[in-house]
């Protein structure tokens, strides 16, 4: 398959301009014309660069790019990360907050299903458009409880800051590093918020506002968009698609 095509489409379809991103979103990284094989991973490092070349892959899409916000001198591990794509001829693309809310294939909208809410709706607005997704679970789950099937579908250790109602009827879930958004969960109603990373200042929330914190790994909480961007590439053109795990533990 042609790259511009492939790119125009991924560019449309993930809506990339949607909100007023920190990241670069889209190519960041132009290398061969033509595509067969289409690499995912979470964070665009030099060991997934490395990765998605040796797995034969023209194609690189990532969560985390390598472009953030503002002029970066080519120097140290940026350098070192575009020597490797640039002599291999390996295309980088990367979306970041678009990938978070996309409701088909996001990581806020595709954990949810896979954790089995229900009437789910849009929650925490940026840029006028909602980030993450609220929910209700089938039926009330005890904290623990919630946690041990977060786990078991996120496949992370989970970290839990008690504080809201217990058992658990309704949850938020933001992925990644969004902490304080267990602000935004209060001012919804919910019982519980779920994100990926916590963070200090963000310790004593969960118990004044009457929330409670699930944290489930920034790295773990994202994998989900990217593994369902890849199952929709497969679908729609026939690429061959391969997911590069890669996880940090945090």
């Amino acid at each position: 398959m042609r790259r511009n095509e492939l790119i125009g489409w991924l560019d449309a379809y993930l809506d990339i301009h949607a909100f007023n991103d920190s990241s670069l979103n889209g190519l960041q990284v132009e290398g061969d014309d033509e595509v067969t094989k289409v690499a995912f991973g979470v964070d665009g490092s030099y060991n997934t660069i490395e990765k998605a070349i040796e797995a034969g892959a023209q194609l690189l899409i990532v969560h985390h790019g390598l472009f953030w916000g503002k002029e970066q001198p080519v120097v140290k591990m940026l350098k070192n990360r575009l020597k490797l794509a640039l002599e291999n001829d390996l295309n980088i693309y990367a979306c970041h907050l678009p990938l978070d809310a996309h409701q088909e294939v996001g990581n806020n909208w595709g954990l949810a299903r896979e954790l089995g809410l229900r009437d789910l709706e849009g929650f925490v607005e940026v840029d006028g458009r909602p980030l993450g997704v609220k929910g209700r679970l089938p039926q009330p789950r005890t904290l623990a409880d919630l946690a041990e099937h977060i786990e078991k579908v996120v496949g992370e250790q989970v970290l839990v800051h008690a504080g809201g109602h217990d058992p658990v009827a309704t949850l938020g879930i933001v992925s990644g590093g969004a902490a304080g958004a267990v602000l935004d969960a209060a001012d919804a109603g919910l019982d519980a918020f779920l994100t990926g990373e916590p963070k200090h200042d963000t310790f004593y929330y969960s118990y004044e506002v009457k929330v409670s914190s699930l944290f489930a790994g920034h790295y773990m909480t994202e994998t989900v968009g990217v593994k369902l961007l890849a199952a929709k590439l497969e679908t729609t053109f026939g690429l061959e698609t391969e997911f590069l795990l890669m996880p940090t533990g945090l």
